[in-house]
């Protein structure tokens, strides 16, 4: 499966936002990476680039590549309601991004591996798809014999379940209940999706 391999950190600082997690480089330069980072005088960036921006934020954040996430808003423009918003829910719809949310993993990154490696059921089998899409009333939960990984164990000490209204946290499957889409103001990422939008509109 393509994804993002390359440095994380000097994404994070193209956006000047920990899209990827904590990062302690971050804190300290919390500026643009190269040899103008801290040049207050840089040529001011046009619509275009400000809409291409947000898109790549989105992209990154997510762990999705350009052709998957144009598949994805096309999807979300045929489907009703507000295209931004709905973009941003089926991102937030996928099975790696929920198994994140969940605490069971420390990252997106993270959350694909134990997918792709079989360590996740949905409604209690196995799937090692990424991008599968889940959907209300579905349970996701950690394999039996992968609850004593080191990384799962780790991941949820003192997470707290509660951060997202629309997942179901049960202690006894370490898992959860995919209540229902989440609403754009439950989402919690710095995302101007209307940016996107306009962009794919040109």
């Amino acid at each position: 499966m393509a994804r993002y391999r390359g440095p994380q950190t000097r994404i994070a600082r193209k956006f000047g936002e920990p899209i990827f997690g904590p990062d302690k480089v971050l804190d300290k330069k919390n500026y643009p990476p190269g040899a103008h980072g801290l040049n207050k005088k840089r040529r001011k960036t046009s619509e275009y680039g400000i809409q291409l921006k947000e898109k790549q934020k989105a992209k990154y954040t997510y762990g999705i590549l350009e052709k998957q996430f144009r598949n994805i808003f096309a999807n979300a423009t045929a489907a009703r309601g507000v295209t931004g918003v709905v973009l941003l829910q089926m991102l937030e719809s996928r099975l790696d991004n929920i198994v994140f949310r969940l605490g069971v993993a420390p990252s997106r990154a993270a959350a694909r591996q134990m997918v792709t490696h079989r360590h996740i059921l949905v409604n209690d089998a196995i799937c090692n798809i990424p991008s599968a899409g889940v959907k209300p009333g579905d349970i996701i939960s950690v394999r039996e014999k992968s609850k004593s990984l080191e990384i799962i164990t780790e991941s949820l000490s003192g997470f707290n379940h509660s951060k997202y209204p629309w997942i179901e946290w049960d202690e006894n499957i370490m898992g959860g209940k995919f209540m229902s889409v989440p609403e754009r103001e439950d989402i919690p990422e710095n995302i101007k999706e209307q940016l996107i939008v306009e962009l794919y509109s040109k």
